[in-house]
């Protein structure tokens, strides 16, 4: 049976200016900021030679990105097996918000947690 969720794939959070926040976090904190924020690369402790990454990502406060859900922050998990895991979910009473989406990237989809909060499964396509 493959694991649910296997590591933390991101943190996106919505803020006034995007662009200021992540000069700011550039300059005082050392983030290799881009166009979408940074992402920090790591090994799988038990496999070290499989690669994985974890974004930090500032959006901009209009952001329909994280509907329905109301909050200001939305959490990115890795995945082993999206597909299997939707399945899993789905006997469990949990229902995908749309269709799962593919990407060179990997394979991503979103449910909905009890506190109403937007949570994105992110199957990564990096060798991990």
């Amino acid at each position: 049976m493959p694991k649910r969720v296997t590591n933390l794939g991101g943190i996106f959070f919505k803020c006034d200016n995007p662009a200021a926040v992540r000069s700011w976090y550039a300059t005082h904190l050392g983030l290799d900021t881009n166009d979408y924020g940074a992402t920090f690369e790591w090994r799988d402790a038990a496999e070290p030679d499989k690669k994985g990454s974890t974004v930090w990502s500032p959006f901009a406060k209009e952001t329909k990105y994280f509907e329905p859900s109301g909050k200001d922050f939305m959490i990115n998990f890795r995945v082993e097996n999206l597909e299997w895991l939707l399945t899993e979910l789905k006997k469990e009473g949990i229902e995908p918000l749309g269709e799962m989406q593919v990407f060179d990237y990997g394979k991503f989809a979103h449910i909905v947690d009890p506190e109403g909060n937007k949570i994105e499964l992110w199957e990564a396509n990096d060798g991990e």
